[in-house]
This record gives C-alpha cells, sequence and structure tokens, in this order.
C-alpha cells in the first residue's frame, strides 16, 4: 500500500490517500507514475522471501518512508527488518488507528529529516567549491593568459561545457550501476584539451563542476543526488589533473620554440 498526502498532511490529521499495489511489479509501476509520502508494507517477515521484498521496494523507493506490517512479534527479525530499510514497524494482531497514525507520522518525519540533513551536507560541500572561485577576481593560470572566467566571457561556451560535463557525468552513473565501459579517461582528456585551448583555469573547472551538479540535483531522488555528487568528486579532479597535463606540455612546447629560436640567432 501506498500512501500519498500533499505537504505531509497526516501530521495535522487523518487526510490521505491509499492507493494499492499487490506486487513487486505494480509497486514500480505506481512509483514511476506518482509520488508518494510513505509506503505501508505487508508482508511476513518470518520467512526469507518477506524481508527479501523488503531489500527490493527499498531498491525502488530509496526516499520514501516505509513501515513494515506484518504478524511476527519475532524481535530479531524487526531489527533485521530495520537493518534492511525499514522506517517503521507494526504488529498487525495489536494494531490500532492511534498506533497507525503515529507509526506514519513519526516515519514520515524520520525521512524529512534525514533529507533535509543530506541536503544541507550537499549544500556545505557545494559552498566549499564555490570558493575555491571566489574572492580573487581571476585564478593565477587566468591572469597568465589575462582572460576572465568563462562563464563571464563566453557564456554559450560554458553552457556547452557544462551540458557536455552533464553528459560524461552520467555515464560515470552508467558504468557503476550496470558495469559497462564508456572510455571514460579519454572522454575527460578530450575535455581538458577543449579547456585547455579555451585558456581556462582551475578556477573554471570547479564552476563547471558545481553548476553541472546544481542541474543534475534537481528533481531527483536523494540517492541519485548522491550518487552524481561522490562521482563528481572523482570527474573533477581526474579532469584537473588533465587541464595541468595540457598546461604542462603547452609551455614545454613554448620553451622548445624558444630554445629553437635561440639557436638559430
Amino acid at each position: 500500500m501506498l500512501l500519498k498526502a500533499p505537504q505531509c498532511s497526516l501530521a495535522r490529521g487523518l487526510t490521505f490517500t491509499l492507493t494499492q499495489a499487490q506486487d513487486l511489479e505494480e509497486t514500480a509501476e505506481k512509483l514511476a507514475g506518482e509520488k508518494f509520502d510513505l509506503i505501508l508494507l505487508s508482508l511476513e517477515i518470518s520467512v526469507p522471501p518477506g524481508l527479501n521484498i523488503l531489500v527490493k521496494t527499498r531498491e525502488l523507493a530509496s526516499d520514501i518512508p516505509i513501515v513494515v506490517q506484518t504478524t511476527s512479534n519475532d524481535e530479531k527479525l524487526v531489527v533485521k527488518a530495520f537493518q534492511l530499510g525499514a522506517d517503521g514497524y507494526i504488529q498487525l494482531n495489536n494494531i490500532d488507528s492511534s498506533l497507525l497514525v503515529y507509526q506514519i507520522r513519526v516515519a514520515i518525519e524520520r525521512q524529512q529529516y534525514i533529507l533535509n540533513l543530506k541536503h544541507q551536507q550537499q549544500e556545505e560541500e557545494f559552498r566549499e567549491l564555490e570558493q575555491l572561485i571566489k574572492g580573487v577576481q581571476t585564478s593565477i593560470t587566468a591572469k597568465m593568459f589575462g582572460s576572465e572566467a568563462i562563464r563571464q566571457s563566453i557564456p554559450d561556451i560554458f553552457q556547452e561545457l557544462v551540458q557536455n560535463y552533464g553528459e560524461l557525468l552520467d555515464l560515470a552513473l552508467e558504468e557503476q550501476a550496470y558495469k559497462v565501459e564508456h572510455n571514460l579517461s579519454e572522454r575527460l582528456r578530450s575535455l581538458a584539451d577543449k579547456l585547455g585551448f579555451l585558456k581556462a583555469s582551475p578556477r573554471d573547472v570547479v564552476d563547471i563542476h558545481t553548476t553541472t551538479l546544481r542541474q543534475k540535483n534537481q528533481d531527483v531522488t536523494l540517492a541519485k543526488a548522491q550518487a552524481y555528487v561522490s562521482e563528481g568528486r572523482l570527474m573533477v579532479l581526474e579532469l584537473m589533473g588533465y587541464l595541468v597535463s595540457f598546461y604542462r606540455k603547452y609551455y614545454i612546447g613554448l620553451s622548445n620554440i624558444k630554445l629553437f629560436n635561440n639557436t638559430q640567432s
């Protein structure tokens, strides 16, 4: 059973809508088509299939609180259910409306607290990254080329770079989820070369990274938002490394040209 209640109206009364699903397949269909505040999962946790259903339901709904309804009173199994993703527990033999509403309210409010906390953590990470691109008007690298930030100087190109970086971030998630190979390192190296030709600075790389994450993390589940942030940490470091390598080769090339000219003279 799936509950949907605009702005968690359960916290103010008993008004809510109940949607029923008979199996995991139907549950997946319902979750794909509508937004729910809570899942009431009726199962028998004393047999292995019951706990497996809980695990699969949690995979389908990583951000939705799950309250398990069962006839079992085995404390070890109840603890196991919580370990596997349950946010609440109701013993059907002793259920009453007050207890049901209480468990639903607690589960929803607990999940909202967790979501807010993780959102704050993500915002803090964004702020820390953005501190790298604030304060100083132009970075050392940009000053060396006499250029300003790409976002200001060529905003259309900046948006293209954000889109390109976002596509690579999606490919990184696919690699982790489906164990496929997208040759990301070469794609990142190619992107670094483009940035190098645009005289990009490390500040530009961080700017592209944070802008992409903010766009990607809109209207996605918390689990996917965390995956973007996690994969992004690795990608931005790899991209920065390739950009440094580009400039290193660039200066080596300049040095060779200067040495050649001195020899000729």
